[in-house]
């Protein structure tokens, strides 16, 4: 019965939503509009401004403009004042009549302000669907309406992140269909972000604004204006380095603007949570061509289990200077630094699960308050990341943009690990040396290294843009080069241990502090504190060999993009990356060997046609993306291993209804990802370049605002991925690294638009995510990590100058894990309250 329960609450989600819209429906006709009010705003280059406030002076009466900037108010016949107002554009009041019975068409309104100067709106009230973006410069490296787009996309805007009183990305990606949590991050230099799960392939949030912006911790929320979740193969645009097969993560930053203006906001609550934000934002000159834009924030807060910390500060400055109508540049930075101890990462030991006696997580008879470590084994880690970008428009049709990025990060201090290893195995492995006696069922391998080290990624980009017509068809062209270098040089310092050898004076366990049980630890428990490992570092041996992982690499790209009118409503994508890829062979100071330079070169075409069945409401669409992965070595017969390959194969269909109020998708995709490096069978040691595998499944997203006030955000993904050619062992089998198979998000929010009680309001939702497997072949067998259910709610109350707010997450208290061949422990039940001030 139980996996009929996705099914069933998916469907309880979604007639929910219907409901509720329904009724927003018949409210509607049920009213008496005496009057109608229609008009447009435009900014001073004549592009739609969205989310500007329209309202009637002296009345409760109001809305704010979509995202083609029209406006529609109904209200009683009579003579008004038109008040239009927008953060950093001049107030204006325009005189209106109001007839009974009929349309008035107010004439466009002008703001003293420019498209990309739009910020800060305080909502009235209205038809706002606040939870949805209609359109993005980086998904397709070009502007482009969603339903124009072939691609699948998901954006979660800032607005969804302040209903929710969300200050991470974690929590933020709960929001994205399909998308969940893989590993926690680790703060590890290079690779030590959190991992999510896309389409069945893991991936990292490590683009920012279209380029390399890799953050080696928990991503600070504090300066995002939204997240987009780019779905599919997109090597295409991006490249291999910084995305998946199942996606990408990009993370859209705040701009400056022409207005001074600010928010400082506090947050405190369960687990000791002490968080401190800000937001300013002023011109450096009267004419409004030199802004500048800081966002700040310290955020501490201790685990929720007896030990572990994580105290983390950003700093992020932003400058703009518009030279001149056609030249532009804009100078960002990013800092951040982390101090954090206690996370527990549980893996399994090399064993059969038989051994265990038992296959979930859940099952396993281990506190889930206790760390089994302490808070002086701490981690540092930094991030510095700096961005340029200058944009020229070289005519009205054509543009370029040429973009910066360079991102470095380092880290060192102690980096616990765990085994769940089986008490016979313990017994077999200490029988020889050792004068404890391991009588219990389970225990820890308490493991411990010291990553030490530092990466660079720098980037340089440049996009010639235009919008051209040809043969009477019109034609979106992006065009571009990119360079990208990547450098990493990180020592695992680590110690070998031969009190636990198989026999006497021989052997050594590498990282290995000691085994503790997990029902009876007794004084055990508390040695694993830090001058007790530092001693292991001083006093052992160093293991060998000794891990070093080094690189040194460059990849150079060409591009293009063209998106043609082939007619109004049919449009067609056709785009192709030319990628060099080259790495450079390091000295191994150990063996005085430098390994010889590494290159290869892979094509990554993709095609999408999109046909608007209804002009800007409904469009189905196709498309065929690429992805390739570069792979260094040699098969059996000693020939170079070429790039692994990924395709997919996507249809499905966007939606924009109800005057924007009902947006969405859903589609069917099918990922085949082809020479796979394996095993070659008759001389296991050695590799043959043919092993496949597939992923395939569905995504849906609705993004609601029924009536006024009333916002709704649902998601449902589901994944079928398996190996097919890889060895006997996987074969048929979902990959660990998959994630669950199904999963859901839900959030609605209410916010009251009128009365005494204007801007209070309301949101409750919640995530689900089936089971996962963190062991699954033959040889092996198979242990899992049960499904979950997580239910949040929030309460706020939002006026022009303060915010106050209280969240509740994972309301029942939980336990439940994530893990990617391992089973991590997630937060319980945490209240946070919460105040900012605005001026």
């Amino acid at each position: 019965m139980n996996k009929y329960l996705p099914a069933l609450f998916f469907c309880k989600i979604l007639v929910f939503s219907i409901l509720f819209l329904g009724i927003g429906i018949i409210n509607a006709f049920a009213q008496n509009a005496n009057g109608t009010l229609k008009g447009r705003v435009l900014t001073s280059e004549k592009k739609p401004a969205d989310n500007v406030s329209i309202s009637l002076k002296g009345t409760q009466t109001g809305t704010t403009t979509d995202d083609k900037g029209y406006y529609e108010l109904r209200t009683a016949a009579g003579s008004y004042s038109l008040v239009v107002s927008q953060v950093g554009a001049k107030r204006q009041e325009i005189a209106v009549e109001v007839k009974a019975g009929q349309v008035t068409n107010i004439p466009a309104i002008f703001l003293n302000i420019s498209n990309g100067d739009l910020q800060e709106v305080t909502i009235s009230s209205g038809r706002t669907n606040k939870f949805t973006r209609k359109q993005s410069d980086y998904v397709t490296k070009m502007p482009l309406s969603n339903l124009e787009n072939p691609q699948v996309y998901s954006s979660i805007s800032k607005e969804l992140l302040k209903d929710q009183q969300i200050n991470n990305l974690d929590d933020a990606l709960k929001n994205a269909a399909g998308v969940t949590k893989s590993l926690e991050a680790t703060s590890r230099t290079a690779t030590g972000g959190t991992y999510f799960v896309l389409r069945g392939f893991v991936t990292q949030a490590k683009l920012r604004n279209g380029v390399a912006g890799n953050i080696t911790t928990t991503i600070d929320a504090a300066n995002v204006e939204s997240i987009e979740v780019i779905k599919g193969p997109s090597a295409t645009l991006f490249g291999s380095a910084l995305t998946s097969y199942g996606g990408l993560i990009n993370r859209v930053t705040k701009k400056p603007f022409k207005a001074t203006a600010g928010e400082v906001s506090y947050y405190g609550g369960s687990n000791g949570l002490n968080r401190i934000s800000a937001d300013y934002n002023t011109p450096l000159d009267t004419a409004g061509n030199v802004l500048f834009r800081v966002n700040a924030a310290y955020n501490y807060q201790n685990n929720f289990q007896d030990n572990g910390f994580r105290k983390s500060f950003l700093f992020a400055p932003t400058l703009s200077y518009k030279m001149n109508d056609k030249l532009s540049f804009s100078l960002d930075a990013e800092f951040n630094t982390l101090q954090s101890a206690g996370s527990q990462y549980i893996y399994f030991y090399n064993t059969p699960v038989a051994n265990y006696g038992i296959n979930s997580a859940d099952k396993v008879p281990i506190n889930y308050k206790s760390s089994f470590s302490s808070n002086d084994l701490v981690k540092n880690g930094q991030n510095a990341n700096v961005f340029g970008q200058m944009n020229y428009e070289i005519s009205k049709q054509w543009r370029s943009q040429t973009n910066v990025s360079v991102t470095t990060s380092s880290s060192k201090g102690a980096a616990p690990y765990f085994y769940l290893i089986p008490g016979s195995v313990v017994r077999s492995l200490t029988a020889a040396n050792s004068s404890k006696t391991y009588n219990d069922l389970y225990y820890l391998e308490r493991m411990v290294w010291n990553p030490t080290g530092n990466d660079l990624n720098a980037e340089l980009q440049e996009n010639i843009t235009s919008d051209f017509k040809i043969m009477g068809l019109r034609n979106r062209l992006t065009v571009g080069l990119d360079y990208l270098h990547a450098r990493t040089n990180l020592t695992y310092n680590r110690f070998s241990n031969t009190d636990y050898s198989t026999a006497p004076g021989k052997g050594a366990i590498s990282d290995l502090f000691d085994f503790v049980s997990i029902t009876n630890p007794g004084q055990d428990y508390y040695n694993f504190n830090g001058d007790k490992v530092g001693a292991a570092f001083a006093n052992r041996p160093a293991a060998t060999p000794a891990l070093v992982s080094k690189v040194d690499s460059y990849t150079y790209s060409a591009y293009t993009a063209d998106v043609v009118n082939i007619t109004d409503n049919l449009l067609a994508l056709l785009s192709l990356r030319v990628d060099r890829f080259y790495n450079k062979g390091i000295l191994n100071n150990a063996t005085n060997v430098t390994p010889p330079d590494f290159g290869q070169t892979a094509l990554a075409p993709k095609f999408g046609l999109v046909y608007q069945i209804i002009p800007e409401r409904v469009s189905v669409f196709g498309n065929y993306q690429t992805g390739f992965t570069n792979k260094p070595g040699t098969d059996y017969e000693g020939k170079l291993f070429k790039p692994e390959h990924a395709n997919q194969a996507e249809g499905g269909v966007k939606f924009d209804l109800l005057n924007g109020a009902l947006t969405g998708n859903v589609s069917y995709y099918n990922i085949k990802v082809s020479d796979i490096i394996r095993s070659y069978d008759p001389t296991p040691t050695l590799s043959i370049q043919n092993g496949t595998q597939r992923s395939k499944g569905v995504d849906a997203e609705v993004v609601a605002n029924p009536f006024g006030g009333f916002n709704v955000i649902l998601g449902y993904g589901y994944n079928d991925s398996k190996y097919i050619n890889t060895s006997v062992a996987l074969n048929g089998r979902r990959p660990v690294s998959s994630g669950p198979g199904r999963s859901a998000n839900l959030w609605v929010s209410y916010r009251i638009s009128n009365g005494i009680i204007k801007g209070l309001g309301f949101g409750a939702g919640g995530n689900y995510a089936s089971q996962v497997y963190t062991i699954n072949n033959a040889t092996s067998g198979q242990f899992t990590l049960p499904s979950y259910r997580i239910y949040n709610a929030a309460v706020f109350y939002d006026q022009s100058r303060y915010r106050i707010g209280l969240k509740m997450n994972n309301i029942g208290n939980t336990h439940y894990w994530v893990g990617n061949g391992t089973m991590n422990p997630q937060m319980l039940r945490e209240v946070i309250a919460n105040i900012s001030f605005k001026f």
